[in-house]
C-alpha cells in the first residue's frame, strides 16, 4: 500500500498559477479529484506522477520524493487524457512496448495477465485506430496497470464513454481499490464522482477547496441551513407546526413529503420529534435532501 503526499505545492507556469499551495494525501482506495475544468486537476496529476517539478513545496510517494525518482515510478501508473497516438500499434502491442519499458522479466506474460484483467484479451490483436474511447481508455489502463504498480492516476478517465463502458470502467477501479492500491481519479462530472468513489479531494482555482467524505464536508458547512426531507401521517398538521419553530427557516409542501429547511439543526433533531408526538403524527421518514456531492460542489465552487 502506498500513500501520495502534496505538501504545500505550487505549480506556475510564468505569470500563470496553475496550483497554489496544495496539502492533500491520498492514501489507499479509491479517491475522487473533483474539481471545473481549469481547475488544475491536470496539473496535480503530473506533479503527482513524476512529468512536472513542483515550483514550490514538495509531492513524495512514501516518503519519497516523486520528481526524478526512478524507483518511484515503478509504483505509479498513469491514464492521461489525451488520446493515444499509436493507432498504428496493436491493443496487445501497445501495452507490451510498455512492459519492455519498464523492463519486465516476464513482459509477455504480465501483458497478457493485465490484459484478462480489464477484458481486452479478445480485441488486443486489432490496431488501436480501430477501438471504440471504452476500448481505448481500458487498454490504456492496461498499459498503466501491466508493471503492477501500487497507485493508479486517472485525468478523466470517463470523457466520452459510452454507459455500458462507464459502468465497466467503474467496477474495474472499485476492484483495484479493494485489492488495496492507491486510486485517484479526477472529474468535473458530479455522477461519476458520486457513484465511485466517496472520498473526495476538491481543487477551485489551483486550490484545495475541500478534502474527506462529501457528506462530512455538507454538515461542515454551518453557514448554510440544511435541506431534509420529511414524511409523515398527516404533512399539513406537521408544516404548521414547523413553521412556528424557531429552528426551522422554511417549509414547503411538495407530493406526499414536506421539504423543511433547518437553521439549527440540534434544536430541529430534539423538537420534531416531541412535536411529532404532541400533534399525534407518525414520522415515517426524515433524510437531507441535500447531502448530495452537487449540493457541496456547487457551494464550494461559489464560495
Amino acid at each position: 500500500m502506498s500513500t501520495l503526499v502534496l505538501d504545500s505545492a505550487s505549480r506556475w507556469f510564468g505569470n500563470v498559477v496553475a496550483v497554489n499551495d496544495v496539502s492533500l494525501t491520498i492514501g489507499p482506495g479509491v479517491t475522487g479529484l473533483l474539481g471545473p475544468n481549469g481547475a488544475g486537476k491536470t496539473t496535480l496529476m503530473a506533479m503527482m506522477s513524476g512529468f512536472l517539478a513542483p515550483s514550490a513545496g514538495h509531492v513524495t510517494l512514501d516518503g519519497q520524493p516523486v520528481w526524478r525518482n526512478t524507483e518511484t515510478y515503478r509504483k505509479i501508473g498513469l491514464v492521461p487524457e489525451r488520446e493515444l497516438s499509436f493507432g498504428y500499434l496493436t491493443g496487445r502491442q501497445f501495452v507490451r512496448a510498455n512492459a519492455d519499458l519498464h523492463r519486465l522479466g516476464e513482459a509477455a506474460a504480465a501483458t497478457e495477465r493485465i490484459l484478462e484483467v480489464v477484458d481486452m484479451v479478445e480485441p488486443a490483436g486489432r490496431r488501436l485506430d480501430t477501438y471504440s474511447k471504452g476500448m481505448r481508455q481500458r487498454i490504456k489502463i492496461a498499459a498503466a496497470l501491466v508493471h503492477d504498480p501500487t497507485v493508479l492516476l486517472l485525468d478523466e478517465p470517463f470523457n466520452g464513454v459510452d454507459p455500458r463502458q462507464r459502468m465497466h470502467l467503474m467496477d474495474l477501479l472499485r476492484r483495484l481499490g479493494d485489492e488495496g492500491r492507491t486510486v485517484l481519479f479526477s472529474s468535473h462530472i458530479l455522477e461519476e464522482v458520486e457513484r465511485l468513489a466517496r472520498h473526495i479531494e476538491v481543487v477551485v482555482s489551483g486550490r484545495h477547496a475541500a478534502s474527506g467524505d462529501f457528506g462530512a464536508i455538507r454538515r461542515l458547512m454551518t453557514d448554510r441551513p440544511v435541506q431534509y426531507a420529511v414524511q409523515s401521517s398527516d404533512n399539513r398538521v406537521l408544516a404548521s407546526v414547523l413553521m412556528a419553530q424557531e429552528s426551522v427557516r422554511a417549509v414547503s409542501l411538495r407530493g406526499d413529503q414536506l421539504d423543511v429547511q433547518v437553521g439549527d439543526l440540534g434544536s430541529f433533531a430534539v423538537d420534531l420529534p416531541l412535536l411529532a408526538r404532541q400533534h399525534d403524527v407518525t414520522l415515517f421518514e426524515l433524510s437531507p435532501s441535500d447531502e448530495s456531492l452537487e449540493s457541496v460542489f456547487a457551494y464550494l465552487v461559489a464560495r
